[in-house]
């Protein structure tokens, strides 16, 4: 009996999980907390589903004659070698939508946090009952031009909400949705236009190699004095150390981010640092973040902006539905299909409403 494994599954996820295969015998279901190791998968596995701490590359395939699915419970996809695991025939389905509003809302509980010093207020009180208000004044966003990079279905939620708040909303996008303008209210502009206008900026595109580092020194040397930068997509879009840099100088005046560059090691910190990594770049991205993550003016969080219950429900049930459309069509219901590629000068890179352009 071929097999479908599972990677990166919490124990209620198991039980959720089989109930969608339930009726369907020819295949059993095998389940590991752990990532994807090759090592973990039994010889007759058909299909593999992972999560965003798992990397999935064409090599790791070769013993596995059987395996003609691979999906990832995820909208962003950057963690699979997918050209190569396409070329060899291997069909990939991900999730193009699970928490839109989900990852707007975080967006924005960072930038309040950061622009009203919530975290800080809290903190003070919390460590020494400390009631003071001095160095706690903020500032209203109503009135403020809120700069949004990316208009697929995060970023429309985000517009929804900064409409809100009473801001002026402008946006970039490779590919505009002219329609959008009038319906969501908000006004699309250059990229270089976006930078020298926002107040406060957020990300909401995918990461390609081709847009590392989208967000760098001279893209932050054009940028309003004071900025705010939010990044819930993925950390290799901002340049660290050019950020770090913007936060001393006082160019940016705070940055709320779930995602960080060089983040598995970030999260593995002892790991790296006992055992050695890959590479310096590494441990110079170890030593970065740790300066952002005690910088005054940065709110971090573990990458949880698409951590609630309904959108982890939404995404086990739109990775059921891929690997049940292969199983009768021998396609998935949302193949990993496109290429294409995001910039803000354009030659060939990725528009944020192509498939894995929201992020997990």
């Amino acid at each position: 009996m071929a097999k479908i494994a599972f990677f990166e599954v919490k124990d209620w996820e198991k039980d959720y999980i089989k109930q969608g295969f339930s009726d369907n015998p020819e295949f059993e279901t095998v389940f590991f907390s752990e990532k994807f190791d090759k090592t973990l998968l039994p010889k007759d596995t058909g299909i593999v589903s992972v999560f965003v701490g798992s990397n999935v590359k064409v090599g790791d395939t070769v013993s596995f004659e059987n395996l003609k699915l691979i999906t990832t419970r995820s909208t962003g996809f950057d963690h699979l070698e997918f050209q190569s695991l396409s070329e060899k025939g291997i069909k990939l389905g991900y999730v193009p939508g699970y928490g839109d509003n989900t990852v707007a809302e975080f967006a924005f509980g960072l930038l309040l946090s950061v622009c009203r010093k919530i975290f800080n207020a809290y903190d003070r009180i919390k460590e020494s009952r400390n009631f003071s208000i001095d160095g706690f004044e903020g500032f209203d966003l109503a009135g403020k031009t809120i700069g949004i990079i990316g208009t697929g279905r995060i970023g429309q939620q985000v517009i929804k909400i900064a409409n809100g708040f009473s801001m002026k909303v402008i946006a970039f996008d490779k590919f505009p949705k002219s329609e959008l303008e009038t319906s969501l209210n908000f006004k699309y502009v250059s990229f270089d236009e976006l930078l020298q206008s926002s107040d406060v900026i957020t990300l909401h595109v995918p990461y390609f190699p081709e847009n590392h580092h989208l967000i760098n020194e001279p893209a932050i040397a054009k940028m309003k004095n004071g900025v705010v930068i939010v990044n819930t997509a993925r950390g290799g879009l901002i340049d660290t150390k050019a950020l770090l840099k913007g936060l001393q100088s006082g160019k940016i005046s705070g940055a709320g981010l779930d995602v960080f560059e060089g983040e598995k090691s970030v999260f593995d910190e002892q790991k790296a640092v006992l055992y050695g990594t890959s590479n310096s770049e590494d441990l110079l991205l170890l030593a970065e973040n740790n300066l952002l993550f005690t910088h005054p003016n940065v709110v971090a969080t573990p990458h949880i902006a698409f951590f609630t219950r309904e959108a982890l429900k939404r995404i086990l049930d739109t990775d059921v539905e891929n690997i049940r459309s292969f199983l009768s069509s021998g396609e998935p219901k949302f193949p990993i299909v496109s290429s294409s590629r995001f910039s803000p000068t354009g030659s060939g890179q990725a528009s944020s409403s192509a498939p894995g352009a929201a992020k997990i």
